[in-house]
């Protein structure tokens, strides 16, 4: 493996640099009726319990080759899960050599990053609009590292997690390290888009927004499905059940819903 001069810098010391990585993750449902929220819910705290957000997370680790120092879980009433991990340097297994590009990373199969004293949590948040009948999941993963591997090569494990209509992401490099002469580095690696991190496949399906700020450190990236089927936002039944009047204004309901999340703002909803 033949690395660049950038790729060589050598230390002073231990690399200090602070990476997070945010992935917010959105689930769009319609239902109609209370027994369809308190149904959909109910579905969504049984497959995103905190037992399964602790298997997503030590996966995570895995991929990153963190060593697990302490779980906390906790399952809340009425709804929604959380679980934070304390985790330290973890043995090398391997070392590909697209870990200094940015390329998506790998699934569990194989742990190929190090990680050292740092933390990864997941919050859960289900909740419903309370007239229109939309039901929203979403789910928070934060994974912050110190040192040389950035947590951006969990993302494609994260985005493989969860089924979602909307996927914002936040990645930041904070605080500085020193190579050998003193010379402060404010970040350690190439980076021009949240979006080289993401498999092919999965960007071919959304529209994707950037808004970074190059001089910060900061990257921003936004997603969101392109193609609507509206089977696929009915909880418990299919649309051949609804009249095409309600389809027609499920699907608007349905529809702004994604766009004031996407956006960030709410959209009038009189015209």
């Amino acid at each position: 493996m033949t690395l660049t001069p950038e790729q060589r810098i050598q230390l002073h010391g231990f690399n200090n640099l602070t990476k997070s990585l945010s992935f917010n993750m959105y689930d769009i449902c319609y239902t109609k009726t209370k027994e369809e929220r308190e149904a959909y819910i109910e579905y969504i705290d049984e497959q995103y319990n905190a037992d399964r957000l602790t298997h997503i997370l030590k996966n995570v680790s895995d991929i990153i080759g963190a060593h697990v120092l302490n779980v906390a879980q906790q399952d809340y009433v009425p709804q929604g899960a959380s679980v934070t991990m304390l985790v330290s340097e973890g043995p090398i297994v391997e070392i590909p050599e697209e870990s200094f590009d940015e390329s998506p990373g790998p699934l569990p199969d194989n742990v190929v990053m190090q990680l050292d004293k740092s933390h990864i949590t997941v919050h859960t948040y289900p909740e419903f609009h309370p007239s229109e009948g939309i039901s929203t999941f979403r789910a928070d993963i934060d994974v912050s590292t110190c040192g040389e591997i950035s947590p951006l090569k969990a993302l494609n494990y994260l985005i493989h997690s969860f089924d979602t209509d909307i996927m914002i992401m936040d990645y930041r490099v904070r605080g500085f390290t020193r190579d050998t002469s003193g010379r402060k580095l404010f970040i350690d690696h190439e980076i021009s888009s949240i979006q080289n991190y993401i498999p092919d496949e999965i960007k071919s399906g959304f529209d994707m927004i950037d808004v970074n700020v190059y001089q910060e450190n900061i990257f921003h990236t936004k997603c969101k499905l392109k193609e609507f089927d509206l089977d696929n936002y009915l909880f418990g039944y299919t649309k051949d059940k609804l009249s095409k009047a309600e389809q027609q204004e499920i699907t608007e309901w349905l529809k702004l819903e994604m766009d004031e999340i996407y956006y960030g703002k709410n959209i009038d909803r009189s015209s």
